[in-house]
């Protein structure tokens, strides 16, 4: 058993290093544009700029209450998946838009590429599978933005975390059983506040935690995966969870962390 921990601990230890090497910087680039929240800054909204109707046609058709994805009906629609993303590449943020707008424009452009990845690979047991070890398939540059090209790593730490709202961990799916559910609608420069808020709270008190027992919990490897984001904007990451928690965790509580299940979220 020890010797099994080991190599998952190491396993993930070669993953995030891999990750921290290979990512490059969108903002020294000067590619993509976006605001970042002052502590304790609220998401700007507005009524939405773009339309994501076609997208959210599709969450609503194969996506359950769950979050889980019939992938071989979105197969079969494909190619509106994939006009969406050519509608994304050639509408990106500007400096006048409104942070819910960016919000809501990186976070569905990192789920339907996801989504994407997944049926363009011929629907794999796990996204992990694809393009070999060591987490490669985050640093794939596939995802086009006007004139140039970016991974789902880009996306997600050079340009979400950096935003400054942690909800955006709950916000975008990594295709697997442990992530937060994808919703069955788009985010939306009208939305996006109140959709991250439901994703947090659903995600804190559905079974990918265990606060069943306040002096020990079990939360998701998550909160171990990006404790500085969470504590940005909290003490710790006990009074994080606390603010969405139905059952309260003891401030002094021995926190353990759940193993990730990478499986493809699947119906």
């Amino acid at each position: 058993m020890r010797f099994r921990e080991s190599v998952i601990i190491m396993k993930h230890v070669f993953y995030y290093v891999a990750l921290a090497l290979s990512i490059t910087s969108c903002v020294s680039s000067g590619n993509l544009y976006y605001e970042v929240l002052k502590k304790g800054e609220s998401i700007e909204t507005s009524t939405s700029l773009l339309d994501h109707s076609s997208y959210s046609d599709l969450l609503s058709k194969y996506v359950d209450q769950d979050g889980l994805v019939d992938y071989n009906g979105l197969k079969s629609q494909q190619s509106d998946l994939k006009s969406y993303l050519d509608y994304l590449s050639s509408h990106a943020p500007q400096a006048d838009w409104t942070t819910g707008e960016q919000f809501a424009y990186y976070i569905n452009l990192y789920n339907a590429a996801t989504l994407y990845l997944i049926i363009d690979n011929n629907i794999p047991a796990s996204i992990k599978d694809i393009d070999g070890p060591l987490g490669q398939v985050w640093l794939k540059e596939f995802i086009k933005i006007e004139e140039n090209q970016y991974s789902l790593a880009d996306i997600e730490k050079s340009v979400l975390q950096k935003m400054g709202d942690p909800r955006i961990h709950f916000a975008i799916n990594c295709a697997s059983y442990s992530c937060p559910k994808l919703l069955t609608t788009a985010y939306t420069g009208e939305n996006v506040d109140l959709l991250m808020d439901k994703a947090a709270r659903e995600f804190v008190n559905s079974s990918k935690n265990d606060l069943s027992d306040p002096n020990n919990p079990r939360l998701s490897s998550i909160f171990k995966f990006y404790p500085q984001d969470f504590k940005t904007v909290a003490p710790s990451i006990i009074d994080y969870v606390n603010q969405y928690a139905n059952t309260k965790i003891n401030p002094n509580a021995t926190v353990e962390y759940k193993e990730y299940d990478w499986s493809l979220n699947n119906q």
